[in-house]
Parts: C-alpha cells; structure tokens; sequence
C-alpha cells in the first residue's frame, strides 16, 4: 500500500537511483556507468509515441467535441517553459515612501457620505489595520479524515487522542434579493400598500362626510371648503415640491459635501415663511374664494355663510399640507417612502372620528334632514376642528421619521446663491402648469354645481362628482404613484449623467408594470359602477347613489390615459424641462373645460356631471398623444412605443370580454336582488370573479409576459 519514495528506489547494493526512467547522461566530472541490460531497450518500443496525446484518456475522448475543437497538429506543441523562475532584478531599490505609508485612519462611526442604495445604520467598514492585525493570526486548517478514527474509541467513552472535530461551518446567509428591480418592487410594494390604506381610509372618510352632510347643496358646501386648501396650495407652492424639487434634492444628496441637508434646511424654512404667508391672505380672502369657486353657492346667502366658516377652519391646512410634502420628499430622496404614504392614514382617522362625533350627535342626513339653513353653529365648528387637527397630525407625525433618518431640522435664511433660485425657475413653469390645470376644475365645478341644483335631484352636483373622481383615482395612486415615486429618484440620476437610454428603459419599465393593473380595473369600473357606487353610497340615498355610478362608469376608461399621461410628464421633470409640460397641461385643461362647458350645454341637467366626467378622459387622451410625441423627440425618437403599445393593446384585448360578461352578471345579479346594500354586494362580487377570472384566462392565452411575470412575483412569495 505505502508504495516507496521514487528517490528512493534503486538506492540499495547494486542500484543506480535510476529504474524510474530512462538513464540519465552523467553529469560532468562524473564517471559514466555501464548500461543496464534490464532497462536498457524498454523505451526503445513506445507503442503510443506516434499517437495524439490528447485521444489517451477514452472517458475523455468521449466527452470530447473533436470536430468543434480540433487538437493541434503533431509537432506544434510548444516547448514546456521551467516552472520556476528567478524574477527580474528590479532596476531600483524599493522605496519606502511608498510602501511604508501610513494608512488613513478609519471612521469611527457609520459615515454620512455613502452612495445610494446604502444604509448608514447596516453599513460596517474593514479597513487596512483589520487585515493587518487578522493576517499574522494562524488559523488551523481542519483534518478532512478526522471522520476515519471514531471507531478507535475507547469502550469505557473516553476517546483515544485523536484530532477534534472541526466546528460546523456556519450556515451560508441567504442570497440578497439584489437588482434594481428588487429594490424597485419593494420600495413600490411599501408605498402600494401604504396607498393603499390611505385610499380605503379615505373612502371611509368621504363615506362618513356623505352620511353626515348628505349629496345635496349643505354637502356641496363643504366639499368646496375642503378642496379649495388643496387647490390653492398646488396653485402656489405645490407643483413645484412634488415634481421639480426632488431632482434638486437628490443632485444636492449627490453633489454636496454634507449630503444635501443643508439644501433640505433652507427648502423647508423657504417653503414654511412661504405657506405661512399664504394662509394669512386666504383666511382674509375666504368669501372671494368661494365666489370664485361656485358663483352657485356664493349666490344663496345661506350656502355662502356656511362655505366661508367652513373654509375658514380648511385653509389653515395649507401650511402643514405643504410641510408634510416637503419632509416626505426629502425622505423620498434619501430612499424612504414608506413615511409619505402611511402617514395620510392619521388625517384619515382624525376626520372618520370627528364626522362620527357629528353623525353621534346629530344623526344623519337621511336622519335629521340637515341642510345650509338648519345647520347648527356647533356643527360646523366640530367638523371645521377636526379637519384642521387631521392635518396637524399627519404633519407632526412626519418628524419621527425624519430623526430615523439622520435629518434635524435647523431654519435657515441663507437662501440666497445655494441653488434655490435654480429651483425657482424651475417652478415657475410648474406652478403655470398647475394654474392651468386648476383653471379647468375651477370651470368643472361652477357647472357641476350649477347643474346639481338645477336638477334638483341628489347625487348630480359636486359632491358626487368628488366621490366618483375619490373612487376612480385609487388604483392611480396606488399602482402608477408607487411605481414612480421609487423610478423618479433613479430616472433623475439617468438624466443627470446623460443616459436616455435609461430613462427611456425606466420609463417604459413603468407604464407598462402599471398597465397590468390599471387597464382591468378601468374596464372593471365602466362594468361594474353602478353596484359599487350602490354599495359605498347607500346611506345617502338610492337616487344619489345611482347617480354617482354612473359618473363612476363614464370616468372608467378615461384611468388609462390618465396614468399613462402621469408617467410620461415624469421623464421631462428628470430633465428639469417644466415647460413643456405646462403647454401640455394647457392643451388638457383646454379640451376638459370646453367638453365639459358642451356637455353642460347639450345634455340634461341630470346627466351634464356624467357627461363632465367623461370629458376628463378625452381630455388626457388627447394630452398623452401630445407628450408622448414631445418626450420621444427628446429622447432621441425612441421611447420604446411598439413595445409599451403591443402591451397595452393585448391588455385591452383580454379586458373587453371580461368586462362584457362581468357586467352582465352583475346587471343580472341588480335586477334580482334589488340596488340595496346586499344585492350591490353580491352583483360586485359575482361580476368582479368573472371579470378578473376571465381577464386573467385570456391574458395567459396571449401569453402577456407582464402578467407572468406579475404571477410569477405573487407565487414566489407565496411559496415562501
């Protein structure tokens, strides 16, 4: 077994050292040796020396592709090079200012300059003294065939000296989830699923709000005195923050030395001395506001005092709306989003619990038959309150966040020459934007508020209007929003280092992810309108509800170009290009007032507000035709069109059958069972299971890799 040493063999009485091989010449002043007549002419017949070496081995020359790769001719194998060799003398002595240096010293803590994707707090650093000090430590190798000598153990347990075992290895660390469509889906699936519990709360709170107020002028009222914050603070410092400001805080996270906290600093103090100002003119200019809002309401003296003392205790709101903005957009810039999506939740309770209070008091409106002349002092001033409070607290509750990450606010004055004025500029193609666009809501909802009261029917004014539009902008938010609040960040990056092609991938990457959902449940709500406006709305009547179902089925299909619009305008604000979308928001704005201004014409007062709703989507229909002509031009003429159509038109493919026969369900599942709360559940369910089921069927037929890929997603998470 133990076979002898080569240099050993042939040592004894009358060897040679040499039976292993041929015989060596001898060496210089070495006296030659007789030949042995043993070995003498065993190598004289080498039956493999005329042979190619590489056809030795059969297990290998059946595994072998001769014919792709062909061995080498004989005799053009190179000449074996000696295996060790002396290195060259270098040409200078070393230098030890060189290789003696002394290294940096390490941080002693977590270091505030770390490119994105890192976190500061996980963030552990290995420097040059850690590999110094580990590398003259030995560590003992493990004996692979410990195993073979258990069994020489001793009988009585004790175990004869033999090597110990080695230690388990530890388990290997699960591979991270990495790519930038991981972190993609995750930072969407942490906002979608804060979205998504705002939005519910939120139909919770329009819910209650119809409940107590009703759909009629006191619930008009009201809803103009809680829309009119919103649209003054887009107006003025809005459409600035959310668009144009967070390129400008992610290049100064990216470009400055202390990470871009200074720049945040001066943007919220600029920002607060701005809104606080704001507020102080609006609360004085609260009854011109509501004339300009609804001349319909200013014009009925009782309407116009209850919109006034209810926009007296809304228009505070700018101010902590705008500062609840800016916090969420710097912690967007510094990758977290969950913070802005979850905290809207707590405005959400704060209102549901205050409406409750009413209704608790009060009774419903069904109940209590309360309108602009019956509403008592007390009443208004408890909703006026608590809507105030709903907004100090989603505002408040942003600051833990912002400690999390690393932020401390400081007010800052300097706001002159640390690119605010860039910003500013910037904006202001922003702010003209968001002027024309609430220039066409302006125009929406003097003529649904006309129209409600000349109808003299409930559910066909403004309110219905709002709760529909409430209802048929959810899977926006909650879909395209998500997905482009974690893409923005990353597109601004793109543009910046001027890569269209990523911008352009990104882009394309969003609409179509978002389109695997949108184009169903647009459909879904041309289906399926009425049973869920039915169900939501019953407390306020079946008229009511009825109605707002079919301004719901009229906005349905109008959800496509609408997202696809949203996501589009993003790739010009990654290149700070604000004007171009301001052109195109004047075209949109343009088409819905005036087709609004003709349905209002045209149809009868009961019907103008359906007719209104579906001039919204043409109106982005024809927006999107426009930008997306714009935004390809400037990416070079490619914004990969054939790709985003041939998606978007296999989805709407599959989606029109199933909308056909879930509809049709549900309407069957109306005329049996009645419009009531219990009918309307059940034609939503029946109808919606076909709808999806069907959509789902023919979606795979086609072979749609968005929706595979969407299930593929869902299975592997389910499988873990």
């Amino acid at each position: 077994m133990n076979a002898p040493y080569d240099g050993d063999r042939g040592q004894g009485a009358g060897g040679d050292g040499s039976s292993g091989g041929p015989p060596m010449p001898p060496g210089p002043g070495q006296v030659p040796l007789p030949p042995d007549p043993y070995v003498q002419d065993a190598y004289d017949r080498d039956p493999y020396r005329a042979q190619d070496l590489s056809a030795q081995d059969p297990v290998a020359e059946a595994l072998y592709d001769r014919a792709a790769h062909p061995p080498p001719p004989p005799g053009t194998y190179q000449p074996p090079q000696p295996l060790y060799q002396q290195p060259p003398a270098a040409q200078y002595a070393p230098d030890p200012r060189i290789w003696a240096q002394t290294p940096p010293p390490e941080p002693d803590g977590p270091s505030r300059h770390l490119p994105y994707g890192d976190d500061a707090a996980t963030t552990h650093f290995v420097g040059v003294d850690d590999l110094v000090t580990q590398a003259s430590e030995h560590h003992k190798e493990p004996d692979a065939f410990a195993h073979l000598f258990r069994d020489q153990e001793g009988p009585a347990g004790s175990p004869a000296p033999s090597v110990p075992e080695p230690a388990p290895a530890p388990a290997p660390a699960p591979p991270k989830s990495g790519g930038r469509a991981s972190g993609l889906l995750k930072s969407s699936a942490v906002m979608a699923a804060g979205t998504l519990v705002s939005r519910l709360t939120g139909f919770v709170r329009s819910l209650v709000i119809t409940a107590a107020l009703g759909a009629a002028l006191l619930g008009d009222s009201f809803t103009i005195a809680y829309t009119l914050p919103t649209m003054i603070y887009i107006l003025t410092v809005g459409g600035g923050l959310n668009s144009v400001f967070v390129p400008q805080l992610v290049r100064s996270m990216k470009d400055d030395e202390d990470g871009g906290e200074a720049y945040a600093n001066r943007l919220l103090t600029l920002v607060m001395v701005a809104l606080g100002v704001i507020v102080g003119i609006a609360v004085f200019a609260a009854p011109w506001l509501i004339h300009m809002m609804s001349p319909t309401i200013a014009g009925d003296a009782a309407a116009n005092s209850v919109a006034v003392t209810f926009a007296r205790y809304c228009l505070p709101t700018i101010f902590f709306m705008g500062v609840h903005v800016v916090m969420g957009q710097i912690l967007n810039a510094r990758g977290r989003f969950g913070a802005m999506m979850w905290t809207p939740v707590l405005n959400n309770i704060v209102m549901i619990f205050t409406f409750g209070m009413f209704i608790w008091v009060y009774g419903t409106s069904a109940e209590s038959q309360m309108g602009v002349q019956t509403i008592p002092p007390e009443g208004v001033r408890l909703l006026g309150i608590g809507t105030l409070l709903g907004l100090v607290v989603q505002a408040l509750a942003m600051v833990p966040y912002l400690r999390e990450a690393g932020f401390r606010f400081r007010p800052r004055f300097d706001w002159k020459g640390h690119g605010l004025g860039k910003t500013v500029k910037l904006a202001k193609w922003t702010v003209l934007f968001v002027l024309a666009n609430q220039a066409g809501v302006i125009v929406v909802t003097q003529l649904a508020t006309s129209a409600g009261k000349l109808s003299g029917k409930d559910g066909t004014g403004f309110l219905a209007y709002s709760n529909a539009q409430l209802i048929w902008g959810m899977p926006q938010a909650i879909i395209t929003v998500s997905v482009m609040a974690a893409l923005l960040p990353r597109i601004s990056r793109a543009a910046h280092d001027n890569d269209p092609g990523a911008v352009r991938d990104d882009i394309s990457q969003g609409l179509r992810n978002s389109a695997v959902a949108i184009v169903p449940v647009a459909f879904m709500f041309l289906a399926l309108g009425l049973p869920m406006c039915t169900l939501l709305y019953a407390s306020a009547g079946t008229e009511a509800a009825r109605s707002m179902g079919f301004i719901l089925m009229a906005f349905g299909l109008g959800l496509i170009p609408y997202s696809v619009q949203y996501v589009v305008l993003r790739g010009f604000y990654a290149y700070e290009d604000t004007r171009t979308p301001f052109y195109n928001t004047v075209i949109v704005a343009a088409v819905n007032a005036a087709a609004s201004a003709l349905c209002y014409v045209v149809l009868p007062a009961q019907w103008a507000v359906v007719g209104m709703a579906a001039s919204y989507g043409l109106a982005y229909a024809v927006g999107v035709g426009i930008a997306w002509r714009r935004l390809r031009n400037r990416l070079g003429g490619d914004l990969d069109g054939a790709h985003v159509v041939r998606t978007y038109a296999r989805l709407c493919l599959a989606a029109i059958p199933a909308a056909v026969l879930g509809g049709g369900v549900g309407f069957a599942v109306l005329l049996g069972l009645g419009e009531g709360a219990f009918g309307s559940l059940v034609a939503l369910i029946c109808g919606g299971a076909v709808l999806l089921g069907v959509f789902f069927v023919a979606a795979k037929r086609m072979r749609i890799e968005e929706i595979n890929g969407m299930v593929g997603m869902v299975r592997g998470r389910l499988g873990r």
